[in-house]
């Protein structure tokens, strides 16, 4: 266990920002699904730009990599190009 103040506060942060990146990556996960489940065109288009909005953010606050981010919206951008 930690003995310096510093280090109790470190652990305590660490706590809060495992959590907080937790939900928003469970969250971005559940709205990618839906969006992969969608079979109507129109549908999947008005919700792509918001599922990639969030990716983005992940990828800015480093809770995915870059690259990962990259590679998901070119999928979803796919699928809902083929969609029809």
């Amino acid at each position: 266990m930690a003995n310096h103040d510093s280090a109790i506060k470190r652990i305590r942060q660490t706590a809060v920002r495992r959590l907080r990146n937790r939900y928003q990556l469970k969250t971005t996960k559940t709205m990618i699904k839906k969006l992969r489940a969608l079979t109507m065109r129109e549908e999947a288009r008005q919700m792509l730009p918001s599922v990639i909005s969030r990716i983005d953010k992940l990828a800015k606050k480093h809770i995915i990599h870059a690259n990962k981010a990259a590679r998901q919206k070119s999928q979803l951008a796919r699928k809902v190009a083929s969609l029809g």
